[in-house]
């Protein structure tokens, strides 16, 4: 008498099925891809999915530009150039937020610490004349100001390769970034527009809805995946055509050298 092999096949859960179930429209969808893309500074990948997409796009994507020649400088650390650009762009924007402005100046004093102390017998009275002069008429207007100013001028007293954390963390490229992202944020809502994508949006509300359907012991899967990471057998091929994705170079200083994109990770 012989046994035969299960052939149960899993089942899907009650929620997958429903979730399977909706169908969103793909005018919507690209519509929704579109205008991350605007909102996040990719112009010729923008273009490029207008025509792909055939669809027009709700912006004038030629302005795009001048945020992300404002965003490549801060990534690359020419700070005086990218507040050159936005006051160029809109006085108004550093003007009426000075915690922004306070952040510019702060990171520019990092890049000059980082110059000087490159070498051994680096000159510090750049960073400390541009401290002077820049910072420390600022900082007594308010105590986070004054905080950090005195963490960053921190920078001069301890060896680079031997920082606390807190102290390491104003040197990693992640601070161009996080002030880079504050810059496109303003740059938008002074041009009337959302600070944010839709899409990022949406996947905030996402996880909120799970985080109260799990408080709520409501019967979902364990795990929820959102989809939206590549799978790992895929990304040596994202990897090789990651200088075409965007469109053209220029984009590609728009996806934070490469990393994953902080709203999926």
């Amino acid at each position: 008498m012989s046994s035969t092999p299960s052939t149960t096949t899993p089942t899907w859960h009650h929620f997958e099925k429903k979730v399977d179930e909706v169908k969103p429209s793909k005018t919507d969808i690209n519509y929704l891809v579109m205008d991350y893309l605007v909102t996040n500074g990719y112009p010729a990948a923008a273009k490029k999915f207008a025509a792909e997409a055939n669809i027009q796009p709700r912006a004038d994507i030629e302005s795009i530009q001048e945020r992300v020649e404002i965003r490549s400088a801060i990534h690359s650390g020419d700070i005086q150039t990218a507040i050159e650009k936005i006051n160029e762009l809109n006085p108004q924007i550093l003007d009426e937020n000075p915690s922004l402005h306070f952040s510019l100046l702060r990171l520019q004093l990092v890049e000059l610490i980082r110059k000087c102390t490159s070498s051994p017998d680096g000159d510090i009275t750049p960073a400390l004349d541009f401290a002077t002069s820049q910072l420390a008429p600022r900082a007594p207007t308010n105590p986070q100001f004054l905080e950090d100013l005195e963490r960053t001028l921190a920078l001069l007293i301890f060896p680079s390769e031997n920082l606390a954390p807190s102290l390491a963390s104003l040197l990693h490229p992640d601070l161009r970034k996080e002030i880079a992202t504050k810059v496109n944020e303003a740059i938008l809502q002074s041009q009337g527009a959302r600070k944010e994508a839709r899409l990022r949006n949406l996947v905030k509300l996402r996880a909120w809805a799970e985080q109260k359907a799990r408080e709520a012991k409501k019967d979902i899967p364990d795990h929820l995946d959102l989809g939206l990471v590549p799978d790992k057998t895929n990304s040596d091929h994202d990897h090789d055509a990651g200088t075409n994705q965007n469109g053209n170079s220029e984009d590609a200083v728009m996806t934070n050298n490469g990393d994953v994109d902080p709203m999926v990770s």
